[in-house]
């Protein structure tokens, strides 16, 4: 066997120089690139026959590397099997002519060896449908609440820029008012002096008839604030109907020395066997033993409770009273518990009327967030406390007003039972502006549009549109 080697700079020319020499039908052993040429094995066609019937003790017998031309041409039989043996026979010039024949490839590919089985082509994963279901509807929800974060701070801003117009709008709005109708501006000096809102305030303003002096006008104010307080025409209503009756609130507003004066007026009327009082307040010192006192001194039993349970049993076993008035431990109006408090006299298995007690030297504010926390499902009515005590009762009154409670008593002293009063409308409305009337002078003109400012949207409010005018 003659195997030559032929060297050029590019596999074409090798494979030039291989046919010039060896002819078409040669057998290109190797193709490799060695120090920047191209260095190409080839064996002469007449040593063919050798390469196919060698001697089994040569080492020829064994299986050895070489390079066919049908790796130019994939589709074409090869002359070695992929197992390694002699084809079988073939006129071997017939398939060399044919392949040298064809064109030369630009690189020719390494020594012809004994192939390897060809690997298994991989198996495209199987598509997951729930997969990319659960990432589509995940990708869904993301892009919805970015899209709802983004509304919303949106949103937030559009509110700060109108609620600033209309303060804006209302400050100027109130200074042309208070420039062409002065009387209106002393009006507004004397609500705000008396405790009433800047908004119940503006609201009752902007109502007030036209060609009105100030006397005038204070009297239409009163009149239409009168008018708007709910009260107790008698207590008839509330002693000789009878019931269950728990007083609620805040502590010390007042709840215990309040039970025991409606204690007294029901013995008073109905005796004390008709009676019976109840106390929920087993953690405040003392609480509990001051009403047992009071019972002790009217001769009514006094009955103490825990829970709904106890509740339960005590109005079942005390369903034959006339009256059962409660006593509630007071607590916070941010407290949780209030929320647990109104659902037990809620759940207690009869009809537990609330009521109530409001402490009139409480701000504004306060008022409306105790309100809010002891409404539940409503109101039986309400009772004012500490009224001896408040320097201005106007703030009490707006809230009445505008959530709509209806009055009961007047609580304006310690004594049992003198200092529970009915009330009356117009003494109230007379007292809030009579008590105040020095404290007019303190809001200056100048300052009047600042604090009307915000009010651009009190005829939108929602707790003055029940405000009767006439």
């Amino acid at each position: 066997m003659n195997v030559k080697k032929f060297t050029a700079a590019t596999s074409r020319e090798a494979l030039r120089k291989v046919r010039d020499a060896l002819g078409p039908d040669a057998v290109i052993l190797s193709n490799r690139p060695v120090d920047g040429v191209v260095e190409i094995l080839a064996l002469d066609n007449d040593d063919v026959a050798s390469l196919a019937s060698p001697a089994p003790d040569s080492e020829m017998a064994q299986p050895q590397p070489r390079l066919a031309l049908d790796a130019f041409e994939p589709e074409a039989p090869s002359f070695v099997n992929r197992r390694g043996a002699a084809a079988p026979a073939v006129a071997p010039e017939h398939v060399f002519a044919r392949r040298a024949a064809q064109p030369e490839p630009e690189f020719a590919p390494a020594f012809a060896q004994r192939m390897p089985e060809p690997a298994a082509a991989p198996v495209a994963p199987a598509f997951d449908m729930a997969a990319m279901t659960q990432m589509m509807q995940a990708a869904i929800v993301q892009a919805k609440e970015s899209a709802a974060a983004e509304m919303t701070g949106m949103m937030s801003e559009i509110r700060a820029m109108r609620g600033m117009m209309e303060s804006q709008l209302a400050e100027m709005s109130w200074g042309s008012t208070q420039q062409r109708e002065p009387q209106k501006a002393a009006v507004l000096r004397e609500m705000l002096a008396a405790g009433f809102s800047a908004s119940l305030s503006r609201y009752l303003i902007d109502k007030l008839p036209a060609n009105k002096d100030v006397a005038e006008s204070m009297r239409w104010v009163k009149t239409v604030l009168a008018r708007n307080l709910t009260t107790m025409a008698d207590e008839d209503s509330l002693l000789d109907q009878g019931g269950v009756f728990a007083l609620v609130g805040p502590t010390g507003v007042g709840k215990t020395t309040t039970t025991a004066k409606l204690a007294a007026r029901c013995v008073m009327r109905h005796g004390a066997d008709k009676l019976a009082l109840i106390t929920t307040d087993a953690y405040r010192i003392g609480g509990h033993e001051q009403l047992r006192i009071y019972g002790k001194i009217l001769g009514v039993m006094v009955h103490s409770v825990k829970d709904e349970a106890d509740l339960r049993i005590a109005l079942k076993e005390l369903k034959n009273k006339h009256t059962v008035l409660i006593d509630t431990i007071g607590m916070s109006q941010r407290d949780q518990m209030v929320t647990e408090q109104v659902a037990m006299l809620a759940g207690a298995g009869a009809d537990v009327k609330r009521l109530l007690c409001l402490n009139s030297t409480s701000t504004n504010e306060t008022l409306n967030e105790v309100v809010r926390a002891y409404q539940g499902s409503g109101l039986h009515g309400c009772i004012m406390t500490k009224l001896d005590e408040a320097a201005s009762i106007g703030n009490v009154l707006d809230v009445m007003i505008r959530n709509k409670l209806n009055l009961h008593y007047i609580s304006n002293g310690q004594r049992v039972p003198e200092d529970l009063h009915l009330a009356d409308r117009a003494m109230l409305v007379d007292r809030a502006f009579r008590s105040r009337r020095d404290a007019a002078a303190a809001f200056d003109d100048a300052d009047l549009p600042m604090l009307m400012a915000g009010t651009g949207n009190v005829h939108n409010d929602s707790s003055l549109r029940g405000v009767h005018l006439g």
